[in-house]
């Protein structure tokens, strides 16, 4: 009886990053870096533009926390 679960062929590995130069490496990290402040400034207009959402943020944060704290 053969065994149905297991998989005929692995899935293929993804191929090492040694070939990338550093001008791609620097481009992606620029680019990473200028979508993580765009990010970060989303977050700060979302909290500044609905206070009363981040305020229930807060509190639902600070209520889980107190759940999960070991006595």
């Amino acid at each position: 009886m053969t065994d149905v679960t297991a998989d005929p062929e692995p899935a293929p590995k993804p191929e090492p990053q040694g070939d990338i130069s550093p001008e791609q490496v620097r481009e992606h990290l620029r680019r990473r870096a200028v979508f993580l402040r765009e990010l970060a400034e989303a977050r700060e207009l979302r909290r500044r533009v609905t206070p009363h959402r981040s305020r229930r943020a807060r509190i639902h944060a600070a209520l889980r926390r107190r759940t999960f704290r070991i006595h």
